[in-house]
């Protein structure tokens, strides 16, 4: 696989587990210096959830993982502006988004601006839904 100079993934983070942790690494193993986009909490609400962990903690987290080189608010879901902001040669993500209609446009979009978008094994049976489905239904008895 190339090595590229600058990438960049994003993610809301919440309830870090193996999954989070795995793109990260992956991410850093193909770029010289990786940029992570940590979602806001007002972000969040896209996807109609309140993050568990608030968005400082979260950042405080990622931060705090050695494959991270600098982190930075995801306040909007448009990727373009991050890649020409800091010169982003690529945009790491799980394939779980691969051949989706958003990410085709978004691929579209960033190749026009000579981004790649490099796609990563999804870690499957680990995810901040399952573990808050997981502790709800604890809170709940069952």
């Amino acid at each position: 696989m190339k090595k590229y100079k600058i990438g960049y993934t994003s993610g809301v983070f919440d309830m870090f587990h193996i999954g989070h942790l795995n793109i990260l690494k992956k991410a850093k193993e193909n770029c010289d210096y990786l940029i992570v986009g940590v979602t806001t909490d007002e972000l969040a609400l896209y996807k109609n959830k309140v993050p568990i962990i608030p968005f400082s903690e979260r950042r405080q987290i990622v931060e705090a993982i050695r494959y991270v080189d600098m982190v930075i608010p995801q306040e909007n879901m448009n990727k373009k502006i991050v890649c020409q902001k800091y010169n982003v040669d690529a945009i790491f993500v799980g394939d779980d988004w691969k051949g989706t209609e958003k990410w085709n446009n978004i691929e579209s979009e960033l190749n026009q601006i000579g981004t790649d978008v490099v796609y990563f094994p999804y870690t499957k049976g680990t995810s901040s839904t399952i573990l808050r489905e997981k502790l709800l239904n604890k809170n709940n008895g069952e």
